[in-house]
């Protein structure tokens, strides 16, 4: 009885921390919207100018991920495709993500082992643009303070459950490494990545 309870009680307070985060993330998106200009916002903050020096966060992601520019070392790597090739009417697309499952189920962020390499399929093959850094949001917070992951001064976004991946609550980081996005490095959707190719 005693193990029930205590199960419960882990369970509801897992709960309200995950409606607290989704509150939290929901809340802010009126103050994005405020902003007169978003695009120069997203631009400035996330280093968007393709003028810009590259932020430390995507000079890293770049540099580890460089051995991956051909998807066969990735499949080679232990990545595998996920789900296709993810695009959205008015967002423009992700690409296809090749998952390292091992990495996913470790808990830890890394930024030279991302769990997941982005390509945009191409005719005759696949082209890196970018990786997304996933962690299982329950076990990061049991591990972690209830405190959502960071790396390199970028908070990752919580994505509740039921979704539309099927996946248990999850974090996650888009680092756009290899192709420009206009809307910012670290932004979801990617408006010059495209599924066209595939």
């Amino acid at each position: 009885m005693t193990t029930r309870i205590k199960t419960f009680v882990h369970r509801s307070n897992t709960s309200i921390l995950a409606l607290a985060l989704l509150s939290s993330l929901t809340a802010a998106g009126p103050l994005l919207a405020a902003d007169s200009n978003p695009s120069n916002h997203a631009e400035h903050a996330h280093g968007g100018n393709e003028d810009d020096v590259p932020a430390k966060l995507v000079d890293d992601v770049r540099k580890a991920t460089e051995q991956y520019i051909d998807v066969n070392a990735a499949v080679a790597a232990n990545y595998a495709p996920f789900l296709g090739c993810v695009s959205g009417p008015d967002h423009g697309a992700m690409g296809v993500h090749y998952v390292n499952g091992a990495l996913v189920g470790d808990g830890q962020i890394d930024a030279a082992h991302p769990e997941a390499l982005i390509y945009e399929p191409m005719a005759g093959g696949m082209r890196l643009v970018g990786v997304e850094f996933i962690v299982d949001a329950a076990t990061w917070l049991a591990q972690h303070n209830n405190t959502p992951p960071v790396l390199e001064g970028q908070t990752f976004q919580f994505v509740g459950s039921p979704n539309r991946y099927g996946l248990a609550a999850f974090f996650e980081l888009h680092v756009w490494a290899w192709r420009h996005n206009p809307n910012g490095a670290f932004v979801d959707w990617n408006t010059r990545v495209t599924c066209e190719g595939q």
